[in-house]
């Protein structure tokens, strides 16, 4: 009995192909938990796509990850870094002068730029400072935010940098890029013909079609209960007559562990108030749906099963039976991932 995440692979395919005929030359990406399908999968797909550029997060992912093409690390690699022996495709991004200074000639890099993200890259004043011989520089990238609530143009921020990069040397020959819409890319390349935009793309190209995807966690108990009967761990007690579901995947799925989020407006911030009230009173709602209905967890996960309450007057799954499992892909580790 498995958490199994069912993938409609031809669906699945087209979606892949949509996104990169609106995105020509991206580069995916395939990191962390390989968006629920794991990178060996993802790297297999991008493959497939003939992209020849695959993203990774790690320096560690890319020595481990088998794609015949360049891999780009993203996270900027670091001064005196204990890093594994990584092949000759493998391209570094590099976030500080100092560090690209460093870096063995002939090294592969890309520099990260600093955005209104300001998380991390040079300043424009960096531009000059960057050598001229050593580390091979083959191109730039450019993070930006999801949300601009100022209403400032991310064309133009990328632009910006575009001259800035121009201004001290030739036209970068390649800019990597993240979050920008498909026309902001197109606008770009009308503005800067002689510069190549790649956008490095992870969940809009594995995640962007909900429809070709399906968790599903197995039952593997269902134990009648009436109200006021106690039960699990801590021994609380039934609400009602009902039924206890015991049902594949716990804490080390990451079945219940939930990244924060950023509430946009009064209605999402009052179901967050409500939510946090009901926990207060031990009632958590699960992710998993039987018949139509969202289940309660009856106590928190474990490492590995749930265990859900069912009112009584919801017909129980069999052994056997599989709820449907609505989850964050990016913090679930399935058992199985299935095509069909």
């Amino acid at each position: 009995m498995t958490l199994s995440l069912y993938v409609d692979t031809a669906r699945w395919r087209a979606h892949q192909q949509a996104v990169l005929a609106d995105f020509p030359g991206l580069v995916p990406v395939a990191k962390g938990n390989g968006y629920g399908l794991g990178i060996t999968r993802l790297a297999e797909e991008a493959a497939r796509l003939g992209t020849g550029t695959l993203a990774v997060g790690t320096a560690r992912e890319a020595a481990a990850v088998d794609f015949p093409g360049d891999v780009l690390v993203l996270t900027p690699c670091r001064a005196g870094e204990d890093v594994p022996g990584l092949p000759a495709r493998t391209v570094r991004t590099v976030a500080h002068a100092d560090v690209l200074r460093a870096l063995p000639a002939g090294t592969r890099v890309v520099v990260e730029c600093m955005t209104s993200m300001r998380r991390h890259g040079i300043a424009r004043t960096d531009l000059p400072k960057l050598p001229a011989d050593g580390p091979v520089v083959e191109g730039f990238a450019l993070h930006l935010p999801l949300d601009r609530p100022d209403g400032s143009d991310p064309v133009e921020e990328v632009a910006g940098w575009v001259r800035a990069v121009s201004a001290v040397g030739p036209p970068p020959a390649t800019v990597y890029l993240s979050h920008l819409a498909a026309p902001d890319v197109t606008r770009l390349g009308a503005l800067f013909p002689d510069t190549v935009f790649r956008s490095r793309i992870g969940t809009r190209l594995w995640l962007g079609d909900v429809q070709a995807l399906h968790a599903a966690a197995s039952v593997l108990d269902t134990t009648p209960v009436a109200k006021g009967d106690r039960y699990g761990y801590r021994q609380h007690k039934a609400p009602s007559d009902g039924h206890l579901l015991v049902v594949t995947g716990g804490t080390a799925h990451g079945v219940g562990l939930e990244a924060p989020k950023y509430l946009h407006g009064m209605l999402p911030r009052a179901k967050g108030l409500a939510r946090a009230g009901l926990a207060t009173v031990n009632r958590t709602l699960s992710p998993y749906v039987w018949d139509g209905r969202q289940l309660w967890f009856a106590e928190p996960p474990h490492m590995q099963v749930s265990i859900l309450f069912l009112p009584g007057d919801i017909k129980p799954p069999v052994i056997g039976d599989e709820l449907a499992l609505n989850i964050r892909h990016t913090t679930t580790h399935f058992d199985r991932v299935v095509d069909r």
